[in-house]
C-alpha cells in the first residue's frame, strides 16, 4: 500500500468516484450562502437522527425509488459504512453467524469483525447471489443473525442480483425467519438496462434493513448516508449513533439538503453516469484487447468495479507485490480479502473510476503485459 501511494503508480485500487462528477460549483455557492445567512444554524448542533429537512429529502428520494417511508423512518449516518458498524454493534454477539455473499464487501467484514461473528457464504454468479446455494446455507445454519448483500453492482464483483433472485431471497428470509441487510451505495450509477427494485421496496414483512449513501450520488467527503429499518431496530440504531458521535455534521447535512432544494438531482446523476460509463466502456475495451484470454472479467451494468478471475494457482496478491507495483507501476486490489471464510487468491478487483483516458489505457495495457508475462511463467513451470 505504501508503494501504491507513489504518484508514479497508476492505481486501480480505491473505489473512488470521479472528482469531475462532484457538484463543486453548486457546493461553493451553497456554502457561501450558508455562511452568509444561516451560519448560526449550520454551525450548531442538530438532531441526532439528522437534519429534519434532509431526512424529508431522503424519504422523498426513497419514495421515487419505490420505498414508501416518512422522514421519521430515516436515520442519517456518517456514510453507509457507519450503518454497517451500528447494525453489527446492535445485532452481533461473539460467535453469532452472519451469511454473506462469496465474495463480499471488505468494508463490511471490517465493520463486523470487532464483534467476532462466524460466517457462512452463498456463492455468486452473473445474476447475483445464488439463491439455491443460499437456501442450502440457511438450512444448514439455523439461527443466523442476518444476510448481508450488495444487490446492485456488487462490491467487489460488479454483478447485479436479478429480480427473480431478489424475490426468492425475500421468500427465503421469511421461511427461515432472518433479517436482510441491504447495502446500496452504487444504486444510482446504472449505465445499461433498467433499474431493478430494491429489496426494501419489495419487502412486505419488515425484514430488510436498507442502507443508502450520498458518497457516490454527490460526494464522499460529505460522509452522509442513511438507514431505513423496522421501527424498533431504527430506534436502537439511533441510540447507538447518539452514543457513537452525537450527530452528523450539521454543515454537511445543510449543504446536502440545500442542494436537493435548489438543484436538479436527476440532471446531476445523468452527468455522473455518463462520466463513469465512459470510463467503464474504455476499461472493458482495453481489457478485452490487452489481457490474456485465460483471465475472465465481469462486465458490470453500473457501479465502479470489474472483477478478474485468473486460472487456479495464480496468486494475485503475490503478483501485485512482486511484479505489478515494483516493475509495472500499476496497482489493483487482490481478491483474497473479500472472502469471509476461505480466501481465493486467484481474483482481483479493478476500479476504473477517476482515471483520465490516457492513464486508464496505459495502466491497463501495462497490467495486461504483466499478466501475459506471468502466464508465460506459469506455462514454463507446468512444463
Amino acid at each position: 500500500m505504501s508503494l501504491a501511494a507513489d504518484p508514479e503508480i497508476i492505481s486501480f485500487g480505491g473505489g473512488f468516484p470521479d472528482p469531475e462528477s462532484f457538484p463543486s460549483e453548486a457546493f461553493a455557492e451553497i456554502l457561501s450562502e450558508q455562511m452568509a445567512s444561516h451560519a448560526k444554524v449550520a454551525l450548531q448542533y442538530s438532531a441526532s437522527e439528522g437534519l429534519p429537512s434532509l431526512r424529508s429529502h431522503i424519504a422523498d428520494l426513497m419514495g421515487i425509488d419505490g420505498i414508501q417511508c416518512a422522514a421519521d423512518d430515516v436515520l442519517v449516518l456518517q456514510g453507509a459504512q457507519q450503518g454497517l458498524d451500528l447494525v453489527a454493534k446492535l445485532m452481533i454477539d461473539p460467535g453469532d453467524l452472519i451469511v454473506t455473499e462469496n465474495p463480499t464487501f471488505i468494508g463490511a467484514l471490517v465493520a463486523f469483525a470487532p464483534y467476532q461473528p462466524r460466517y457462512a457464504v452463498a456463492e455468486l454468479d452473473e445474476d447475483g447471489v445464488n439463491t439455491d446455494d443460499l437456501e442450502r446455507v440457511l438450512i444448514s445454519n439455523p439461527g443466523a443473525k442476518f444476510i448481508y448483500t450488495v444487490p446492485d453492482f456488487q462490491n467487489p464483483t460488479g454483478v447485479t442480483m436479478s429480480l427473480e433472485r431478489r424475490r426468492r431471497l425475500l421468500e427465503l428470509a421469511q421461511i427461515h425467519d432472518i433479517l436482510i441487510l441491504e447495502d446500496t451505495p452504487y444504486r444510482t450509477l446504472r449505465y445499461d438496462g433498467s433499474s431493478l427494485p430494491s429489496l426494501k421496496s419489495l419487502d412486505t414483512t419488515g425484514r430488510v434493513i436498507h442502507l443508502g449513501s450520498f458518497s457516490k450520488m454527490l460526494a464522499p467527503a460529505l460522509r452522509l448516508g442513511w438507514v431505513i429499518a423496522p421501527a424498533e431496530i431504527l430506534r436502537k440504531l439511533a441510540l447507538l449513533k447518539l452514543a457513537a458521535d452525537t450527530q452528523c455534521s450539521t454543515l454537511n447535512m445543510s449543504v446536502a439538503s440545500a442542494f436537493l432544494d435548489e438543484y436538479d438531482l436527476t440532471a446531476h446523476t445523468r452527468r455522473s453516469v455518463q462520466i463513469h460509463k465512459t470510463q467503464r466502456d474504455l476499461a472493458l475495451e482495453t481489457i478485452q484487447h490487452t489481457f490474456p484470454d485465460t483471465i475472465d472479467f465481469s462486465k458490470p451494468d453500473g457501479g465502479l468495479f470489474i472483477w478478474l478471475t485468473f486460472p487456479k494457482g495464480f496468486d494475485a496478491g503475490k503478483h501485485l507485490a512482486e511484479h505489478a507495483i515494483p516493475e509495472d507501476r500499476v496497482a489493483y486490489v487482490p481478491g483474497a480479502p473479500f472472502y469471509s471464510v476461505l480466501p481465493e487468491p486467484n481474483h482481483a478487483r479493478l476500479s476504473y473510476a477517476g482515471k483520465n483516458p490516457d492513464d486508464l489505457v496505459h495502466g491497463l495495457t501495462r497490467l495486461g503485459e504483466s499478466f501475459h508475462r506471468a502466464e508465460l511463467g506459469l506455462r514454463a513451470i507446468a512444463k
